[in-house]
């Protein structure tokens, strides 16, 4: 299935493991963007944010883009106790 495009509403009305897939895809390719990374690179999921190259900066950007996109406020402190990718996800997934 395509998320690209997809509103919050009908991801929310996926089975929870689609779900979760869904939201990596849009996380993953947020971050990707910002990193100026190719489509078929692959993003270490495990990697912390400054690991991977990210600024403060280009964090808060990535932040306020994905609060739009999911429709959801992520508090900046939670970037800095779930600093990888896959625990960004993980949270997301949990709290929406």
């Amino acid at each position: 299935m395509e998320y690209q495009g997809v509103s919050l509403e009908e991801l929310r009305e996926l089975p929870p493991h689609e779900f979760r897939k869904a939201l990596e895809v849009l996380v993953t390719e947020e971050f990707k963007s910002a990193l100026y990374m190719e489509e078929d690179e692959d993003l270490p999921l495990d990697v912390g944010f400054f690991d991977l190259g990210l600024t403060s900066l280009r964090l808060s950007d990535i932040k306020q883009t994905l609060e739009t996109r999911v429709g959801q406020e992520i508090d900046i402190a939670v970037l800095f106790r779930r600093p990888t990718v896959g625990q960004l996800i993980d949270y997301l997934a949990e709290t929406s």
